[in-house]
């Protein structure tokens, strides 16, 4: 009986602070937003506005015009301004870039958790989608798929595509695969469910898993691709693991994925 009792004490403290674990375990912000003359050194500046106002990066694309803005989501760590690996092969390609950075991210406020994430990407894609003509395609990696997905279901800007980088069916089905002996789904309030948010989008969907990932297993991945809508493709990138597939994703991949995402 005491043992019982012990167990139920144990259950209740994770269920009472699981939604306090989950965001520790989930999210890892850097505060550290870095000035304009960093930022130039990558090819990027603030967007929309400087410092005081920005929503993330942007990157122009080649000189006469653009066939679009890609909208990239990035993972848990860090900060968008980490991710300048996604300017030179797209902008390449043509593609105006946005590196999106999120709510207490960076230098900037709010609060973390699904709802603030998902709110502040959709009022970000709005702004874009008014602000730059051509179509918008959304780019997720790994934290950022469940991002794009739920921003996705807003019809109201002209999401073309959407490009997803080591994604997942649902997070909870991640979590239950590292913690298959605790009740996850008691807890967890985030759920990003990327195959529900992307049941009914009308655009072309792009997968793009990392064979060695052994952070969200590929599995995971081939899973979601199943379950999405017919207008898809999945790309596997060989010998790559969760941290390291930008490495190994040379030009014909992203000219392959783009050209995918932005035929009619």
């Amino acid at each position: 009986m005491r043992h019982l009792q012990i167990l139920i004490l144990i259950m209740a403290c994770i269920f009472c602070t699981g939604c306090d674990m989950q965001y520790d375990m989930l999210y890892y912000p850097d505060s550290r937003m870095p000035a304009e003359a960093e930022l130039a050194t990558k090819g990027l500046a603030f967007w929309p506005t400087g410092p005081a106002g920005y929503r993330g990066y942007v990157a122009g694309g080649r000189s006469g015009g653009t066939k679009g803005t890609v909208m990239v989501f990035h993972g848990n760590a860090g900060t968008a301004a980490d991710r300048e690996y996604y300017v030179s092969p797209l902008g390449a390609l043509g593609y105006r870039v946005i590196l999106a950075e999120y709510p207490a991210y960076g230098g900037r406020k709010g609060r973390l958790g699904e709802q603030s994430l998902v709110g502040d990407a959709r009022e970000s894609v709005r702004l874009a989608a008014e602000k730059y003509e051509g179509p918008i395609y959304l780019l997720g990696e790994s934290l950022g798929c469940g991002v794009a997905a739920a921003a996705a279901t807003d019809a109201s800007p002209r999401i073309a595509g959407v490009v997803l980088v080591t994604p997942w069916k649902t997070l909870l089905a991640v979590a239950k695969d590292y913690y298959p002996y605790l009740p996850v789904g008691w807890f967890m309030k985030d759920r990003y469910d990327n195959a529900d948010n992307l049941r009914s989008f009308q655009g072309r969907i792009a997968v793009v898993g990392a064979e060695r990932d052994e952070i969200i297993p590929l599995t995971h991945a081939r899973e979601l691709y199943a379950l999405l809508p017919e207008n898809k493709r999945m790309w596997i990138i060989a010998g790559a693991g969760h941290n390291d597939w930008a490495l190994r994703m040379d030009a014909a991949n992203w000219q392959e994925v783009m050209d995918f995402v932005s035929s009619q």
